[in-house]
């Protein structure tokens, strides 16, 4: 053979495309799709600019970008025939390829890839040769074989093929046409010599055939296997259909037999043991298909799942406990202390039973928070059901498995929820109970709490006695007058009645911001909150005993944080009391103003709410008329009954007092309790009014640093009242020094907050006279009641606190 010598030709910064697992080869019409940016603007680069370009194929096809060290050194330099939009921001191009070309170097990589390339002419053979037609027509043969295992080839392909009589030519027709992997098809656009092609050809050709009479072969044998595989579904079929008729499943006596494997795993109580090895026999005689057989299952699958022996290692440090509780919640001493009691005990004694507890207390005070921090600091496994408007008492004690669709109470799901017999279940809302004609919820939980009945609970789908007495049950209401007495009576009550201004300041320092903050996606330099506003934001933004609305204004905070950084860049936005109102809006309650000068039938009075508590204002007025007493301000049964004891209590003492004797003939009093939107009710402001309307009755003005509360009778006596605590945290937050309690609630002093302890002064009396006296310093030589109700004198001041602020007078 004889080659015809060529000049090579040095084409510079060609416009170039990097193909992903093909090939083309001169000669060849070849579609593809373009999909990169870079390629896309290559071939339109190259269609409007003389329709050349140089195609090569990248070594490695997961490169997004690549460069001249990815690239083959052998490519095809191609015309560009045809440019199609299609859907995706695609293009899908048709080529020519011209002729071999050698990759010279990487010129430019933007806005797409230019090389300069040298033309490498095609080798062309002189004389045709006896073997290089035995050649010919092998590479003709085997390319018909090919498409024997391959249907799909186009007739045209075939026509081509039997007609080519140039060895290169054909070679490159074959590979063009063939599928085989890039990197085969590479090796031959890099042989130029046209017999070594055709060499080459034939042997790939050979494997690429063997390779598909290979995968023929698996193809068959696969058909096969699935054609005996149905088969053999159909004859099992059929087999299960008789065993059915005949009551003798072989599904069924593996089943059961699974079920009886788990159930000696268990290790069970024998008398569970034995009620399950009879219900998988049961379950063994059934028909798989009828509806018991589906209830049988769910019963058996309830019980295994039930924890009847599995018990979890608690927690018995009790320094790691508080630590626990106080890194979760910040306050709340009582559950805290019960807690640790709790823990102190079961340390002594190996262990206690018949634990009930009962938080209650307001929405959003953390009742929830404090049981799961309970079960972290024991712990113990935990698992919650809710009971707000559970009327069912199926709901507690489960339904008869008689009943298709029949499903286990709340207890028991708990349990295989919790996955131990001594976690912790937290019953929320236990005083939104109700009830219907499908029976008590509440009556049926007796037997749950009830220390001496829940050793052997029997759920009514498990029908198994299951011993409840390790379990601690921790329930939460806001209401404790609306639990059935019965089941109130079984557990121990805890009041959380709301957090104090000083506390949720901490809160918020300790838990909300942090975690508002993370929330977010903010750090702590981002949001800077000021003591004073953040104050602000407690009294004037938010008025409730928990912290939702705090942390939801918190949350506000850290969104208009987040939005204020995205907008100016900055890293930082400073929240201030003259800048709050700006983000938040106009504080919708009014802040404490200071105290404003004595008035005439104005006494601040403290009152309880839901909120916490509230200091307001007591009007009365005396006027000429016939002696009417008119009452105003949204008032209650209870308040109003107040009120007319407390001008009862006047009229009595009228003499003794100094006022006028024949006042509830020539004067009407008009009380008043302003707010009278807001509906009020209570007796603990009897002393408040008495000493309004006395005020009013004399002209003595009253200071308005003076607050007090304290229910009133009719001889004068000064009777114990509730909430002393957030009343006088609202006696401190409007400016009080002195505050008018009952004697009787002396012993609540303990539980006040230390900070008003140390800035207020109480004074405890049990008698309206002793009020008066106080308040207007009358210290009358009059004489005393009846020897039946005597007034206590007043003795010096004794001091019952560390501080040295606090004092009481009785």
């Amino acid at each position: 053979m004889k080659a015809t010598p060529a000049v090579n030709k040095v084409v510079n910064q060609v416009p170039t495309l990097a193909l992903r697992g093909i090939t083309v080869f001169p000669g060849a019409l070849f579609h593809f799709d373009v999909g990169r940016q870079k390629s896309i603007r290559a071939m339109e680069y190259a269609m409007a600019n003389g329709q050349r370009i140089f195609l090569v194929t990248q070594r490695d096809v997961s490169v997004d970008d690549p460069g001249q060290e990815d690239l083959y050194s052998m490519g095809t330099y191609c015309k560009v025939r045809q440019i199609l939009k299609i859907p995706g921001d695609n293009i899908r191009v048709l080529v020519e390829g011209k002729q071999r070309a050698l990759l010279r170097g990487i010129c430019g990589g933007e806005p797409f890839l230019t090389a300069d390339i040298e033309l490498l002419p095609e080798i062309s053979i002189n004389r045709i040769t006896k073997r290089d037609q035995a050649s010919l027509r092998n590479a003709q043969e085997l390319f018909m074989e090919y498409t024997t295992l391959m249907p799909q080839t186009a007739s045209d392909i075939i026509m081509q093929v039997m007609a080519a009589r140039d060895p290169g030519t054909l070679s490159d027709y074959i590979a063009q046409n063939v599928q085989m992997n890039f990197e085969n098809k590479q090796m031959l656009l890099e042989l130029q010599d046209p017999r070594r092609r055709m060499a080459l050809l034939l042997r790939l050709l050979a494997q690429e055939i063997e390779i598909l009479q290979l995968e023929q072969d698996i193809q068959e044998k696969v058909k096969t296997q699935m054609d005996k595989g149905q088969r053999d579904y159909y004859l099992r079929e059929q087999i299960k259909a008789i065993n059915e008729e005949l009551g003798e499943g072989e599904d069924a006596s593996q089943e059961a037999q699974e079920y009886l494997d788990k159930i000696a795993a268990k290790n069970l109580p024998a008398e569970v043991e034995e009620k399950l090895v009879k219900e998988v026999k049961r379950l063994s005689k059934m028909q798989s298909s009828s509806p018991e057989s589906g209830v049988s299952r769910s019963y058996l699958d309830v019980c295994l799942d039930l924890p009847w022996t599995e018990t979890k290692k608690e927690n018995d440090d009790i320094k790691k406990a508080r630590a626990i509780l106080d890194e979760d919640h910040y306050g709340l001493e009582k559950v805290k202390e019960r807690i640790l009691e709790f823990f102190a005990v079961k340390n002594l004694t190996g262990g206690v039973k018949g634990q009930i507890l009962c938080l209650a207390g307001p929405p959003g005070v953390g009742k929830t928070s404090v049981a799961r921090s309970i079960a972290r600091c024991m712990g113990r496994d935990y698992a919650r059901l809710s009971l707000g408007g559970v009327r069912d008492e199926a709901e507690i004690r489960g339904h008869r498995k008689t009943y298709i669709g029949a499903m286990p109470g709340r207890i028991i799901t708990a349990l295989r929820q919790a996955g131990s017999r001594n976690c912790l279940i937290l019953v929320d809302e236990i005083d939104k109970l109700g009830s219907d004609y499908k029976g008590d919820p509440a009556s049926a939980l007796l037997e749950v709490f009830d220390t001496e009945q829940n050793v052997a609970f029997r759920d009514h789908f498990v029908e198994l006695p299951f011993d409840l007495s390790d379990v601690l049950f921790i329930t939460t209401a806001n209401d404790k007058n609306a639990i059935p007495g019965p089941l109130l009576d079984r557990m121990e009550v805890i009041d959380l009645p709301g957090y104090t201004d000083v506390e949720k300041v901490q809160i918020a320092k300790r838990h909300i911001i942090p975690k508002q903050l993370k929330k977010h996606g903010l750090r702590a330099q981002n949001l800077r909150l000021d003591d004073d506003a953040l104050t602000m934001l407690i009294s004037c933004y938010t008025r409730e005993a928990g912290v939702r609305s705090m942390e939801r204004e918190i949350a506000k905070l850290c969104r208009k944080t987040a939005k204020y950084m995205n907008e100016t860049g900055k890293h930082s936005l400073h929240f201030t009391t003259q800048n709050l109102p700006q983000y938040l809006g106009t504080p919708p309650f009014k802040p404490e103003q200071p105290l404003e000068a004595p008035e005439c039938g104005v006494v601040n009075g403290l009152a309880w709410t839901s909120a916490g508590g509230e200091m307001l204002e007591v009007e009365a007025i005396a006027v000429d008329g016939t002696g009417k007493i008119v009452l105003t301000g949204n008032l209650g049964d209870v308040m109003k009954e107040s009120a007319q004891a407390a001008v009862t209590y006047l009229r009595s003492r009228a003499e003794v007092l100094g006022l006028p004797a024949d006042f509830h003939t020539k004067k009407d009093i008009h009380i008043h309790f302003p707010e009278g939107a807001v509906p009020k009710d209570g007796p603990s402001a009897g002393i408040t009014t008495a000493t309004a309307v006395f005020s009013a009755l004399t002209g003595r003005p009253v200071a308005k640093n003076i607050a007090m509360t304290g229910e009133i009778t009719l001889r004068g006596r000064v009777l114990a009242i509730g909430g002393l605590r957030e009343k006088t945290m609202a006696a401190y937050r409007n400016h009080a020094v002195t505050v008018i309690i009952p004697e009787e609630n002396k012993k609540d002093l303990d539980d006040i907050d230390p900070l008003v302890r140390e800035n207020l002064t109480f004074i405890l009396v049990s008698h309206m006279d002793q009020v008066l006296d106080t308040v207007f310093e009358l210290h009358h030589a009059a004489s005393a009641p009846e020897k039946e109700d005597p007034v206590p004198a007043i003795p010096p001041q004794v001091n019952v606190s560390h501080t040295p602020r606090t004092t009481i007078r009785q």
